[in-house]
């Protein structure tokens, strides 16, 4: 699976995710975002947002790319029918969204016209 692919798993169908997975995501964000700022740190953690438990960084060891892959190709094996990755009919790109009707890639429309 390539990093497009899995990004976009990610993104739009968050909720198959584990909780732990769920946990391992907002380390990664909140983490990021409070760095070097202890006091917001603090304030995270203490809101539930940031877990310190050392099973949710293990998530994060090999970095977030490898655990976005992993969480991935889990979903993919395990509910590939809750997925829907919305491709362009002419050059079998991903979109950008799953609603999406044109394609980035060769401008192609799919548009239908509601009867």
């Amino acid at each position: 699976m390539d990093k497009e692919t899995a990004g976009y798993i990610i993104t739009y169908f968050r909720n198959l995710m584990t909780a732990d997975e769920d946990l391992a995501l907002k380390y990664h964000l909140y983490t990021y975002k409070s760095d070097g700022n202890d006091k917001l740190r603090k304030i995270m953690t203490d809101r539930g947002w940031i877990s310190e438990k050392p099973e949710i960084k293990e998530f994060l060891k090999n970095g977030y790319e490898e655990f976005e892959l992993n969480v991935a190709v889990r979903i993919m094996k395990e509910t590939p029918e809750k997925v829907f990755l919305n491709k362009c009919p002419k050059c079998n790109g991903l979109a950008r969204t799953p609603y999406a009707k044109q394609c980035r890639y060769c401008a192609h429309r799919w548009h239908t016209l509601a009867s």
